[in-house]
């Protein structure tokens, strides 16, 4: 097909492919079919998920592990409300997204008349979990929005945006636009004033400290220098795991909720804190208020979040790597080691102290997991393992280690998710860590991944049970209605959907289903049951 001739359906996936989306999710309606005729014309990849939330999860995943834009294609209204909880996820831990619905037609928008799918209007429906959301009037507004757009993914806060076109406008004529990629407005540098600030008052601590969240996930090599040149231990919180490597001396554990991390914390004379928030969900499992015991510097590609929950006596809103490479330089040869590594040893000693006894067992699975699946990426639900794993996982680099049991806290995320970090590093195992109860919120994306041939290791904790909610209940006294769940045959489901499956009863035969499941084209389902002998075996 000739440029001339190319609807704005059509020009937009060639947009797309200019500025670098390889894959898209969606199911396709009646509403989006033309977004799909242009397809083939491309080398974008399309996966079927097989419902609207499981395709925002799996965009969510795949976004975390390469730092790219999940991309998916969303039917009007049903597709929008069902979207709007995975939107909500990758907003709160600040994830790219774009999610490009269909809408009804311009002159049918907030008529009211009964359309198909027709709400009042999508776009207020979203807005709360998305950075903006455009209502494309003009096939000729497209190269602008979409620049828009990825300025936010590149350049900004990363958070999900919404891109809705009119039916009639998706089959108008687009073959007079550019199909070339705008060039992008560079991330925010921190200006030199306030680097020489940062650098002083850390250089004249005694006892600095350092604490790296999601934000600061591609400036590790940065964090790691800075660490050293100050000697200061380092906390990284759930989505900022792997900037410091495994076994690093520098490192704590735990959660900022604990004794010895608050203990910590107030001991410090200097708080360098650079892409966190410092979000209640880093305190399982309940949040404390932190108090420091000197200046705290926060750096962040968001100026308003320099200015939330927290004061801070020196904000610096700039990109973390940027920031954290101009700190190092002037931080200069650093000093000698001195007591860092030792704090960071006895914090690290006073937490596994306190750590209660699942994570023992969990602890031990996740190092039959590391061992035998080296590099995995492992994307988690909110389930007794995860929070167990949380308090003491070392992933292997960043943006190997997620799951919602952060910000937004969603069930059934780690699923999908797990499944979209594969598609984004093919050639590293991906591990999914979930429960029970949340796997019944999006099992069927199975049956996705077995179409897509997607191989993940999917580790299922069943205490048949809500077990996190059922424990909150009986702590505070409150009658335990609604979380004793049934649960069915997962083995036996997982088998029919296409799925490789076991209930493995001892650790040789967890281990070996967890090798076998990097030589399959498909997900291999491990079921574990609490109290069971593999269980117990765990513990030991």
């Amino acid at each position: 097909m000739s440029g001339s001739s190319l609807t704005a359906g059509e020009y937009l996936v060639r947009l797309l492919e200019s500025y670098g989306v390889d894959l898209i999710f969606g199911i396709p309606g009646v509403h989006t079919v033309e977004l799909y005729r242009g397809l083939p014309a491309t080398k974008i990849r399309h996966v079927t998920p097989r419902h609207e939330q499981g395709a925002g999860f799996m965009a969510d995943g795949y976004a975390r592990v390469t730092g790219k834009p999940g991309v998916c294609f969303i039917v009007t209204g049903p597709g929008m409300t069902n979207i709007a909880t995975a939107m909500g996820q990758a907003y709160a831990d600040s994830v790219p997204m774009l999610v490009i619905s269909a809408v009804n037609a311009r002159e049918q928008l907030a008529m009211g008349q009964g359309r198909l799918h027709e709400l009042p209007s999508q776009r207020n429906l979203v807005a709360g979990v998305s950075a903006f959301s455009h209502t494309l009037l003009d096939p000729d507004q497209l190269p602008e929005v979409m620049a828009r757009a990825f300025t936010v993914f590149n350049s900004q806060r990363p958070r999900p945006v919404h891109i809705e076109i009119p039916l009639d406008v998706i089959v108008a004529p687009a073959g007079h636009l550019p199909t070339q990629a705008w060039p992008l407005p560079a991330k925010a540098s921190a200006g030199a004033v306030d680097i020489e600030k940062a650098a002083s008052i850390l250089k004249s601590a005694r006892r600095p400290l350092i604490v790296a969240g999601g934000g600061a996930a591609d400036a590790a090599a940065e964090i790691t220098a800075i660490a050293g040149k100050l000697d200061a231990p380092v906390f990284t919180t759930i989505n900022g795991r792997g900037i410091l490597k495994p076994g690093h001396p520098l490192a704590l554990n735990g959660n900022l909720g604990m004794e010895p991390l608050l203990e910590e914390l107030a001991a410090s004379d200097a708080i360098l804190a650079i892409g966190t928030e410092f979000g209640e969900t880093e305190m399982y499992p309940e949040p404390k208020p932190l108090d420091f015991g000197g200046p705290l510097i926060r750096i962040d590609i968001d100026p308003l979040q320099l200015a939330a929950g927290l004061r801070c006596d020196l904000p610096i809103a700039a990109d973390a790597k940027l920031a954290a490479c101009a700190l190092s330089a002037a931080l200069g040869e650093g000093r000698p080691a001195g007591e860092g590594e030792a704090r960071a040893k006895a914090v690290r000693a006073k937490v596994e102290a306190g750590l209660w006894p699942a994570c023992r067992v969990h602890g031990r699975l996740m190092e039959i997991v590391t061992k035998t699946l080296p590099d995995a990426v492992v994307a988690g639900d909110q389930t007794e393992p995860v929070y167990a794993v949380n308090q003491f996982y070392q992933a292997p680099q960043p943006r190997s280690f997620f799951n919602s049991s952060t910000g937004y806290g969603t069930l059934g995320y780690g699923l999908p998710a797990a499944f979209g970090a594969k598609l984004g590093a093919p050639d590293r195992p991906s591990v999914c860590l979930i429960g029970d109860g949340g796997l019944q919120f999006s099992l069927q994306e199975l049956a996705s991944a077995v179409e897509s041939r997607i191989a993940t290791a999917v580790i299922i904790w069943n205490n048949t049970s809500y077990g996190e909610i059922k424990a909150f209940m009986a702590d505070r006294d409150i009658p335990q209605i609604g979380v004793d769940i049934f649960t069915p045959d997962f083995v036996g489901l997982s088998r029919a959907l296409g799925c490789a499956a076991a209930l493995p009863g001892t650790i040789e035969e967890l281990t070996q289903e967890l090798a076998a499941s990097a030589t399959r084209d498909v997900p291999t389902v491990i079921e574990i049951r609490a109290g069971s002998s593999l269980a117990s075996a765990l513990a030991q």
